[in-house]
């Protein structure tokens, strides 16, 4: 498949190519690559809370902890493992849900929901953490310098320039990365040799004897974990680079990380104190001279990071509207490529999510005690969904128990470690993530109880009658094509809350009726449509066959049918009425969006009013249904219809002879 990506670059993301490489760089590893701004501080931070070990015996445990984390959970679960389950060349928590949803364990829906969740709670805290980590990096020359308004500042100049688009800027992504690895590492490598025993890192005894023997070894392992916090982020971007560009990439990452931070252990253990004084270990490492265009590198690399994050929420986000996790909203394409889309609903709500976390925690440290409790619950529902994932192929079978065994213990142990922070700022990412999870849950079940009150009828009983009603003069013309939006699943149902609009509401008379309704398809890129012909010359329906990764511009593909239908014969391609036909008019459209439904409360549980209000929540934070499915407003007509056959238990009211009173 031949995709286009950040930057506008063209390349077969199947085949293993330099330009691949390149942006996978970019694209994929801006999380995980800036971790070394604040894991080896908070490290050091960690250790204030008490431990019976020499701090040489703690940092060497601490360097073993991270080296074999990212290699059990980086590389192994999601490099070699987790890009394996791609759907169509598609990665992520929705599209790893799509691959496994059709098992019969409904309750799987769930935990993609709370994955999903936890995963846009991450993508606030990420720009946040580091942009500010980065600009903490000037405290070195100006102890008095303003963090939290230059933080504002950077954050509120990426998220405005997202409706922009950043082909522009895209294709500088890949080489700054290359730099940023490139500089950490070889100014890590300088340090190694000051300290050689630095390599008993490599040994897994280390990172088993500081958690076995320190006494504060939950809360060091909450630290630790923030150095594969992108690791998340890495199986999402699949899509946009191909698992072979970024498994070699990766190679590249993990040395350059490793180096920078046994060249941070090695620098503390000559500067035990300086983390106190509130130098970040990895400006520590530099020359005095490279320290200042090091914080800028670092705060591109940032920007790199939180722009990554960012345009990741945005793609969730779509998926979650074609799994119906969430309410269809308003999607823009500005650099009008595929792999960059703009949601302005989500774009803003970001914004204020992550300006609001930066006053309410000042620091970066402090923000620290945030970061990571959430991510570990995605980290935990991925796992769940990979092994039904694996256990699908029968192979896998028997290593599914132990893959499941071996990271959901792991993973087990880093929420633990992370939720001795909730009381520290922790709860504010998982009231966020909590938030976003009720929202999912309640517009899933919100649809699924509408859908069990919406009624249904077959659709030839009533081609008779709108035979008619076309034919009938009496009734003004309504239109002369008009077409409803359909969420019939069986071929030859429609609602009959459509019945109702064109026969009872107001009698709709038009020359032709279509039914449109969208069928989501696994295949995240697949854009087709079928027509079937209800009614020769009169009632057509046609049903769009469009990938999760499409967008629902309804308005330009019914356009785009219609067109097909004029050059084909099958309708005509010129206004009925004769002034304009004459002029080569084409035939006008209406649309009619049929929005509520009125469901009696008396038919309802306390736990479906509870739901439904919560879903009608958020159906106000979404989009109107012709904005969200890119219908234009000015000929949309929005109504709402009854429920024409509810059953209520009540008693029936009796008629009786009415007799005035008498003075």
């Amino acid at each position: 498949m031949t995709e286009v990506v950040e930057g506008g670059h063209h390349f077969d993301t199947k085949k293993l190519t330099a330009i691949g490489v390149l942006v996978s760089l970019g694209v994929v590893f801006g999380d995980i690559g800036t971790s070394p701004l604040y894991v080896m501080k908070a490290i050091v931070n960690a250790f204030k809370g008490g431990t019976a070990m020499p701090f040489d015996e703690y940092i060497e445990g601490a360097l073993s902890c991270i080296i074999w984390t990212l290699t059990m959970q980086t590389t192994i679960k999601y490099v070699i493992i987790a890009l394996r389950a791609d759907n169509k060349g598609e990665g992520g928590i929705l599209s790893l849900y799509s691959l496994v949803k059709r098992l019969k364990r409904r309750w799987l829906y769930l935990i993609a929901i709370l994955g999903a969740a936890t995963l846009v709670a991450d993508s606030v805290i990420t720009p946040s953490l580091t942009v500010m980590s980065a600009v903490e990096g000037l405290k070195i020359f100006s102890p008095k310098t303003p963090v939290v308004a230059i933080t504002l500042v950077i954050l509120a100049i990426i998220f405005i320039v997202q409706q922009f688009g950043t082909s522009s800027i895209g294709k500088f992504f890949g080489p700054v990365m290359v730099v940023w690895f490139m500089v950490i590492g070889g100014f890590g490598a300088m340090h190694i040799f000051d300290h050689v025993e630095i390599f008993k890192a490599f040994n897994p005894y280390y990172a088993y004897n500081l958690i076995i023997h320190s006494p504060s070894a939950i809360v060091i392992m909450g630290a630790v974990f923030l150095c594969v916090t992108g690791a998340e982020a890495l199986y999402s971007d699949l899509g946009h680079c191909g698992k072979k560009n970024i498994r070699v990439s990766w190679i590249y990452v993990k040395v350059m990380l490793i180096l920078n931070y046994l060249g941070q252990g090695a620098w503390l253990l000559d500067n035990p104190n300086k983390v106190a004084e509130g130098i970040n270990p990895i400006f520590g490492i530099m020359p005095e001279w490279a320290i200042l265009p090091g914080v800028i590198l670092a705060t591109a690399a940032a920007i790199i990071a939180s722009q990554s994050v960012i345009t990741g929420a945005f793609t969730m986000f779509s998926e979650a509207m074609s799994v119906t996790f969430w309410p269809n909203q308003q999607i823009d394409y500005p650099s009008g490529i595929k792999g960059q889309m703009y949601i302005p609903r989500i774009n803003w709500g970001l914004m204020l999510m992550c300006f609001m976390v930066v006053i309410f925690f000042k620091k970066s440290e402090a923000m620290e005690a945030a970061y990571g409790l959430t991510i570990t619950i995605t980290m935990l529902m991925t796992t769940i969904l990979l092994f039904y994932w694996l256990g699908r192929i029968k192979r896998f079978k028997y290593f599914a128990v132990l893959f499941i065994m071996i990271h959901f213990s792991i993973e087990l142990g880093f929420f633990y470690a992370n939720v001795q922070k909730i009381f520290d700022g922790g709860w504010l990412t998982l009231v966020l993530g909590g938030f976003i999870a009720v929202c999912m849950y309640a517009w899933y079940n919100g649809r699924l109880i509408k859908a069990k009150f919406i009624k249904f009828a077959k659709l030839d009983d009533y081609v008779s009658i709108i035979k008619e009603l076309k034919l009938d003069e009496t009734i003004p013309k309504y239109a002369t094509n008009l077409a409803f939006l359909s969420r019939a699943k069986k071929e030859n149902e429609i609602e009959t809350k459509i019945i109702y609009s064109i026969l009872r509401k107001q009698p709709k008379r038009a020359d032709h009726y279509f039914i449109l309704n969208i069928i989501n398809q696994e295949d995240p890129y697949t854009f087709k449509y079928n027509i079937d012909e209800i009614m020769p010359g009169t009632i057509y329906r046609v049903n769009f066959l469009l990938g999760f990764k499409v967008d629902r511009r309804i308005n330009d593909y019914f356009d785009q049918v219609l067109q097909d239908m004029m050059e084909e014969g099958t309708i005509p391609s010129r206004s009925p009425h004769p002034s304009l036909r004459a002029h080569n008019v084409p035939p006008d459209l209406k649309y009619v969006i049929i929005d509520n439904t009125y469901i009696n409360d008396t038919l309802l549980t306390v736990k479906e009013k509870i739901t439904l209000n919560i879903y009608n929540f958020v159906k106000y934070i979404g989009s109107d249904d012709f904005k969200a499915w890119g219908v234009s407003p000015h000929n949309v007509v929005v109504e709402s219809a009854p429920l024409l056959d509810q059953k209520l238990v009540t008693k029936k009211i009796q008629q009786v002879e009415f007799k005035p009173y008498q003075n």
